[in-house]
C-alpha cells in the first residue's frame, strides 16, 4: 500500500515523500490519518541531528500525535472499530524508512491494541493525547499534591497541561514562562511573565513541587531557591545534558525525578478527563496549516512564541 509521509532525509532537509507501506498484519488496523501535530521538541532534534540513535537514523518519519479514521480492520482486529476515529502514537510500518515514531503518514498499519477510541469528544483534539498522558505522568510522580504548592517552569503544552493536572488534584499552583500570551491561557493561581528580577520577586517561595517544562537548564537553575525543604523537582522537559549546581540542591534536599513518558493507561484517563470536560485543552490549539503547507507549518511550530500546538490536516 502507497502512502505520503513526512520524511526526514538529512539534518534539516525534510518533506512530503511517497512511501511504501509494510503489509498488514492479522492485528493490525488501517488508519486514514485526519491530524498529527508537531512536537517542537522531539521532532526539533530530529531535524538538528541531535537525537540519540536509533531513533536518529535517516530517512525517518517522525510524529507520535496522530489522530485518524480506521478504515480497514485485520481478522483479529475489533471489527466495531471500523469508522471510528481513533488516536495512536505513531507506526512501525514502513519499507525502507526508519520509524521515529512514524505518525506523520497519510496512511498507518497499528496493532488495533495501541488505538484509543476518540469517544465523545472532538477529534481533532486527540492529538494532545500524548502530551497531556505524559503531563499527568509527570504529576503522578509528584504525589499528593492536595494542598501543596506547585511550580511549573514554562508553558509550552507539557507545562500548560501539568498546571491543568496539578489544579485539579487541589494544588494551589504557579506557572512562570517568557511569553504572555502563553501564560493568557494558563490554569493557575499565578502567572509570572519570567524576567532577569527572578521568581521570588513575584512571591514564590517554599514550592512543595517544582515542574520543570521548559526544557532549559537556566530556567531550572533560577528556580531551585523556590523550592521547600524537602521538595520535589520533576524534569519533563527533554534535555541534551543535566547541568545544575550541587550546593542548593543539597541546601533544599531536592528530590530529582525524571518523568518518562506515559504510563499504562494515562492516554485513556486523559482521554476520559478531555470527554468530561474537566480538562480543557481546544485553546492550546493555536495553529492550524494544511500537510501541503508543511515546511512553513514546522517553521511556525519551531520559531513562533505563541505557537502552543499546531494541527495539520491531511
Amino acid at each position: 500500500m502507497d502512502a505520503h509521509a513526512v520524511v526526514i532525509t538529512a539534518a534539516h532537509q525534510f518533506g512530503l515523500a511517497p512511501v511504501q507501506l509494510t503489509p498488514a498484519q492479522p492485528q493490525d488496523i488501517t488508519i486514514a490519518t485526519r491530524y498529527t501535530s508537531i512536537s517542537a521538541g522531539t521532532e526539533r532534534m530530529l531535524l538538528d541531528g541531535r537525537m540519540p540513535h536509533p531513533m536518529l537514523q535517516f530517512p525517518v518519519i517522525p510524529g507520535y500525535e496522530t489522530v485518524g479514521e480506521v478504515v480497514a480492520v485485520g481478522a483479529e482486529a475489533p471489527p466495531e472499530l471500523l469508522g471510528q476515529m481513533v488516536y495512536v502514537g505513531g507506526a512501525r510500518c514502513f519499507a525502507g524508512v526508519n520509524p521515529a515514531w512514524g505518525g506523520q503518514a497519510s496512511h498507518l498499519h497499528v496493532d488495533y491494541q495501541r488505538a484509543v477510541p476518540l469517544t465523545a469528544m472532538e477529534p481533532r483534539d486527540g492529538v494532545l493525547l500524548a502530551l497531556a498522558a505524559t503531563a499527568l505522568h509527570g504529576v503522578d510522580l509528584a504525589g499528593d499534591l492536595a494542598g501543596k504548592k506547585v511550580l511549573v517552569i514554562g508553558q509550552g503544552p507539557v507545562g500548560q497541561l501539568a498546571a491543568r493536572h496539578a489544579k485539579l488534584r487541589g494544588a494551589t499552583v504557579y506557572v512562570s514562562d517568557i511569553s504572555a500570551e502563553r501564560l493568557a491561557k494558563s490554569h493557575a493561581d499565578k502567572q509570572i511573565i519570567a524576567d532577569s528580577t527572578g521568581l521570588a520577586a513575584h512571591g514564590v517561595s517554599d514550592c512543595d513541587v517544582i515542574i520543570e517544562a521548559s526544557g532549559k537548564m537556566a530556567a531550572l537553575i533560577g528556580a531551585i531557591g523556590c523550592l521547600a525543604l524537602n521538595g520535589r523537582i520533576v524534569l519533563l522537559g527533554y534535555y541534551d545534558e543535566l547541568h545544575l549546581p550541587y550546593m542548593p540542591l543539597f541546601l533544599k534536599q531536592a528530590q530529582l525525578i525524571t518523568a518518562k513518558e506515559w504510563a499504562p493507561g494515562d492516554l485513556q484517563r486523559c482521554r476520559d478527563l478531555i470527554a468530561s470536560k474537566k480538562l480543557d485543552v481546544s485553546p492550546l490549539i493555536t495553529h492550524q496549516a494544511a500537510i501541503t503547507d508543511v515546511v512553513q507549518a514546522y517553521a511556525t511550530a519551531f520559531d513562533d512564541v505563541s505557537c502552543i500546538k499546531l494541527v495539520l490536516t491531511w
